[in-house]
């Protein structure tokens, strides 16, 4: 029998309700219980895949190719659960599937309504496929007062009173701010925010306080008097210095406690967080730091790389070093030479991205990187531009680009127009619509015999997550090895390129997938083990 918990929030959005999810699910499973987490968002987009980065943050990839919201990496990285397609939903996707039906006659013409259609559609997304989970985590995207939300919030209404009794909570979670002026931490947002949802006939069992400061006692009380719930279940979620102390945090506040409590559970038997204490060790007490130098251009949020720094935070946990992140914009390289930002750095990591804007100073980086025997790693745009950088600069093709950008002389890389997805052919044209079109979710690769990436991952057989639509033209495959670039994994059919190497650099890798998404601070990535080794090793050069 699952259990459903619906994790809302209020006040002000970017609290941690991803987070909070993520770390309540992994206290669940340390004690023992099998857990899903599913995220709700409210925005009129199919799915984040067509969203700016530096409005939305990243896209995190699925292995059957769903384009999803970022706090799904969360779960994945805290619970090792991987997720789905199944567990993130749209208004718009919600939308898009109700007026299908409608068009091809499936509501036999009757008037089609927010309640109860749509909000039948996201009761039956909720409830499906929950088989064998004891407890199902469902986080519902903004805060409570949205227009855009409103079906949610009244189809989590409707589920808790549909549900049998002690089989469903709510938890709420809100900002206590502190005010230096009153020099006091001010209750009334919280109180506000749960009143709202109450008025939509939700009454929260559990509230979650985010406070940069101990809340006192008194305040405590005051405000489980005001909003209806008792007083040991105002849980402080006060800040930490890294996010994989929150689920230690949350657990000595007694979060995981108090939701056993709710269900009628037994909740005194204390959970193994072992692994998790272990990880926060390493984090505040490693034997060393590297600089890793990030070239990119989302720079405007860094949520646009949240699963990449986490990836190169889990190599620092399996090296045991801090890992320092030198964020630099790719433009400034289009005007300034390279050098004197990137020669105090250990490692340069050039991550994905759309778009010409940029672009020249990723493949300068990468010609840094490579004539300076500097640790180097490219990931999907980043390992083009190192490719395209190799073409012009070694093996004697000027005219080496990307037909992403336009017209070139030689296109090195160029639109991807057709492959294999399993058994099925899957092919795009240039002219078609940009969401859900790319090769997306996870493909095999085939990588070389004594090949540095084989070596790396024990295998010769690998499965990764993938999000593009340009792929390095095999042509220039034989061109380009000529000058020491080993094209070292490619498809299992050997026509798309999936890793370049350069066997004679301390570390040049660059690879066609995205390896940050299945890192998780339990099994760091073997690639950014690697390179974080490697600069270890470069530190010491230096």
């Amino acid at each position: 029998m699952a259990r459903y918990v619906f994790i809302t929030g209020g006040v002000v959005s970017s609290l941690g309700k991803g987070l909070a999810s993520a770390a309540l699910g992994a206290l669940l499973q340390a004690r023992g219980f099998r857990v899903r987490l599913r995220k709700l968002d409210p925005y009129l987009n199919v799915d984040p895949g067509t969203m700016s980065p530096t409005q939305h943050g990243e896209v995190f990839v699925t292995d059957d190719g769903a384009e999803t919201d970022l706090d799904l990496g969360h779960y994945e990285r805290f619970t090792g659960v991987s997720a789905s397609k199944k567990d993130n939903i749209t208004t718009g996707r919600i939308y898009q599937d109700i007026i299908a039906k409608e068009r091809r006659g499936d509501y036999l013409g009757g008037t089609v309504q927010v309640i109860p259609h749509v909000t039948d559609a996201i009761k039956t997304f909720v409830l499906e496929g929950n088989e064998g989970v004891d407890f199902v985590l469902v986080e519902i995207g903004g805060t409570v007062g949205d227009i855009e939300g409103l079906p949610f919030f009244e189809a989590i209404r409707q589920l808790g009173q549909e549900l049998p009794r002690g089989e469903s909570i709510f938890i709420h979670l809100t900002l206590v701010p502190y005010i230096p002026s009153a020099g006091e931490l001010k209750t009334k947002p919280t109180q506000h925010s749960v009143k709202e949802l109450r008025s939509i006939g939700i009454q929260p069992n559990i509230l979650m306080c985010r406070c940069d400061r101990a809340i006192p006692a008194s305040e405590r009380k005051k405000i489980a008097l005001f909003c209806n719930v008792r007083p040991e279940a105002v849980i402080q979620a006060l800040d930490v210095t890294s996010i994989y102390d929150v689920p230690i945090a949350y657990h000595r506040e007694g979060l995981d406690r108090e939701v056993l409590t709710a269900f009628g559970l037994d909740g005194t038997t204390e959970p193994d967080l072992s692994r998790w204490t272990k990880i926060s060790s390493r984090v505040h007490s490693p034997e060393g730091e590297v600089t890793i130098g990030i070239v990119g251009k989302y720079m405007g949020l860094k949520d646009a790389y949240k699963s990449l720094s986490e990836a190169l935070a889990h190599g620092g946990i399996a090296n045991n070093v801090r890992v320092k992140l030198d964020w630099i914009d790719s433009e400034v390289f289009e005007r300034e030479d390279p050098a004197p930002f990137l020669e105090q750095v250990d490692g340069i990591l050039v991550p994905g991205g759309f778009g010409e804007r940029g672009s020249l100073g990723k493949i300068r980086a990468a010609g840094f990187a490579r004539t300076r025997k500097v640790p180097y790693f490219g990931i999907c745009f980043g390992m083009q531009m190192a490719v395209i950088e190799a073409a012009r600069n070694v093996a004697g093709i000027p005219g080496a680009g990307s037909s992403e950008f336009g017209a070139c002389k030689e296109h090195v890389v160029g639109l991807m127009t057709e492959w294999l997805k399993g058994n099925e052919l899957e092919k795009r044209s240039k002219a078609g619509d940009l969401g859900g079109t790319m090769r997306l979710g996870a493909y095999e690769a085939a990588l070389a015999e004594g090949s540095r990436v084989a070596g790396i991952y024990g295998s010769t057989r690998i499965s990764e997550r993938h999000r593009h639509r340009y792929e390095v033209n095999m042509a220039f495959r034989q061109r380009l090895e000529d000058t020491g670039l080993r094209f070292s994994g490619v498809s299992p059919d050997g026509l798309l390129p999936e890793i370049v190497e350069m066997p004679n650099h301390p570390w040049f890798i660059g690879v066609q997938f995205h390896p940050e998404l299945k890192s998780r601070p339990f099994e760091p990535h073997p690639l950014f083990r690697s390179f974080i080794a490697a600069a270890v090793e470069q530190s010491r050069l230096v």
